[in-house]
Formats: structure tokens, C-alpha cells, sequence
């Protein structure tokens, strides 16, 4: 199902991108995550809704939650596989419960959580010179293994379009520079919103 992401609390990403989605549209989709999750931890039923036509189109997206500012989990969906508003059910309860890089979510830490959405734009083939920092979100294969990083992860990173490159790789198990060598290059953009600091 899922590739885990590692990104700290997002940035801003490229404002030239238009948002997709009305402040509502936002609203209702992080509710519905944070729902899934304490519906999941109470051991009760999610509370029934009617979705916005938009948020049932097939989308692939990716779920994080914080505890604080600490990365607690982070898992998605990179194609369009379901409408929007069943693939946010599903991924934030994974991200919340079966990231396995981290322990499960408990009932104490739930208060504490923030939850961050990014919703992909479909996958396409790139060219790495149009590979662009802090707009694409790059997902590379060879054979079984595939690596994908969001675009706000070089941006946090400060990486160059080669060190991108060649970290999407280090995720999919491959060799640095493969990307060179024969790996595919999928390109997307991706809508990045969801809980604010306080601080």
C-alpha cells in the first residue's frame, strides 16, 4: 500500500502553485483524518458524512502526523487508487497506527497530534533536468524497488535537483545514480495543507 515518507513539519512550497482545494474542502478533509484516527483509538463507530462531489474523485495522497513537532508517521497512497475522502480515512489511520517506524498512536498522545495532508497530482514521466525542487514530488523504480519523497522534502532539506535525484534513490534501495542509469522518473505535484503550530 504505502510508501513511508521522512519529512519534518512542512514548509511552504512553491506559492505559484494554485490551491486545488477551498478552504472548506481543506477543512473537511483534516477533519475526516483526525476523525479516523480517534474513531480507531475509541473503539467507536466514525461520525457519518456526506462528501463534497470534488472529494470524491480518485486522488493519491499522504497522511503525516505529528506529535508536536515530532514525525509520528507518515504513509499514502501515490496513485489514484479510491476517491479522496476514503484514501484520507485509510492513510491517516496507517500513518497514526502501522508507520513501522514508530510505536502506534495511544489515546494520551492523541490531544497532542497535528495532522498534514498532501494530495498528489497524478504521476508522470520527467526528464531529470525538468525535475524542479519545491514544485515535484518524485517517485523513481527499477525492478521491485520504488522510492518517493514529497516536494516539500528538498525544499527542508536545502537539496539541489541532483541531490533530489539521487536521495529518491537512496529510498528505493537503489544505488545514488541510478536515475543516471535506467530507473524511472516519475514526476507530481502535490497540495501540501493541514494543522498550524502555535508556536
Amino acid at each position: 500500500m504505502s510508501l513511508p515518507s521522512e519529512e519534518p513539519l512542512p514548509v511552504q512550497l512553491n506559492p505559484n502553485l494554485q490551491p486545488e482545494f477551498t478552504p472548506k474542502e481543506r477543512t473537511f478533509l483534516l477533519q475526516l483524518a483526525r476523525d479516523a484516527i480517534l474513531s480507531q483509538l475509541e473503539c467507536r463507530e466514525m461520525v457519518r458524512f456526506e462528501p463534497p462531489s470534488h472529494l470524491s474523485e480518485p486522488r493519491g495522497v499522504f497522511t503525516t502526523v505529528y506529535l508536536g513537532n515530532r514525525l509520528k508517521g507518515c504513509v499514502g497512497y501515490p496513485l489514484a487508487l479510491m476517491p479522496l475522502y476514503r484514501a484520507t480515512i485509510e492513510t491517516a489511520r496507517s500513518a497514526a497506527f502501522e508507520d513501522p517506524r514508530f510505536a502506534p498512536l495511544t489515546l494520551t498522545e492523541a490531544p497532542q497530534i497535528r495532522i498534514w495532508l498532501s494530495v498528489l497530482s497524478p504521476l508522470s514521466p520527467s526528464p531529470a533536468e525538468d525535475v524542479e525542487p519545491g514544485r515535484h514530488g518524485l517517485l523513481i523504480s527499477l525492478g521491485d524497488r520504488r522510492g518517493l519523497l514529497l516536494p516539500q522534502v528538498p525544499v527542508e532539506h536545502g537539496w539541489d535537483r541532483v541531490t533530489f535525484l539521487e536521495q529518491t534513490c537512496r529510498k528505493a534501495g537503489l544505488p545514488l545514480d541510478a536515475w543516471q542509469h535506467g530507473a524511472k522518473i516519475e514526476a507530481f505535484t502535490a497540495e501540501v495543507f493541514g494543522d498550524r503550530s502555535d508556536e
